[in-house]
């Protein structure tokens, strides 16, 4: 009992990691599945079918690189701009500055499908046409909140004195900027970016509301799990777990790898 007691903060740990990585493990099996019928929820046989000709359903790949299309612009547009609002935040003073930091926060506190709702009337009422366009503008809308939070936390972690220096060895604003700022802030608003790529990519409630006739991914693989859910979607969920994962291990190994050099 004494050695339970000792770890078993370790142990509640692990345990919840396996339940977390146990939908993706059955996820991995199942993209082997050769199924009977249009459903893949049980084991039949092994195959390699599916991982072979991973576009092999009708616009699945379609779907993925329309997904991947809106992560990508809405990563970089939120990313710019909650950089700009993360270092007025912090480094400026004005009028309602804390309402504004509130302000930031109720994205992230309030439900997706008010949210959702509410940039869909707001579209309507502009006579917007739902699509592409729509769908990108609320993304960036929503991750503009995470990267914000990010990027703010980084900000005020930054000994100012480092900039100073730079400018007392006659840096201008820019240089300053770009060889002292910047690289403090980078993980930060690399954290921030990786978070908005992953929300956007990932998102289903807001993206349905505001989608119209556009399917994204994760619409496709709700669509599909009405009418038969094909090999190939465990496919693509495999990949890009693992994706995510070799993303994990080189940042990793990154920064191991400059913590030794610093020593």
């Amino acid at each position: 009992m004494s050695w339970l007691r000792r770890n078993l903060v370790v142990i509640a740990g692990l345990i919840t990691l396996a339940f977390l990585i146990l939908p993706n493990l059955v996820v991995l099996v199942f993209s082997f599945n050769r199924p009977k019928g249009r459903f893949n929820y049980a084991w039949q046989e092994f195959s390699l079918d599916a991982w072979r000709d991973p576009c092999g359903v009708a616009d699945l790949c379609g779907s993925l690189a329309l997904s991947l299309q809106i992560a990508a612009w809405a990563t970089l547009g939120a990313t710019v701009l909650g950089v700009m609002v993360a270092f007025a935040l912090v480094r400026y003073r004005f009028r309602a500055r804390s309402t504004v930091s509130a302000l930031i926060f109720l994205p992230m506190a309030m439900p997706e499908v008010v949210m959702a709702a509410s940039l869909l009337t707001l579209f309507l009422n502009m006579g917007v046409q739902l699509g592409f366009w729509t769908i990108l503008i609320a993304h960036i809308m929503f991750c503009l909140s995470f990267v914000v939070t990010a990027v703010k936390a980084r900000v005020m972690s930054m000994d100012p004195r480092l900039e100073q220096a730079a400018q007392d060895l006659y840096a201008g604003p820019v240089q300053t900027f770009l060889r002292v700022t910047l690289p403090i802030a980078a993980p930060g608003i690399a954290a921030g970016a990786l978070l908005a790529f992953a929300l956007s990519f990932d998102d289903f409630i807001i993206t349905n509301f505001n989608a119209g006739s556009t399917v994204t991914f994760p619409m496709y693989v709700w669509g599909s799990a009405q009418r038969g859910t094909p090999v190939q979607i465990n496919v693509i969920g495999t990949a890009m777990f693992a994706v995510a994962i070799l993303l994990v291990l080189a940042g990793m190994l990154i920064g191991n790898r400059r913590k030794k050099q610093a020593r």
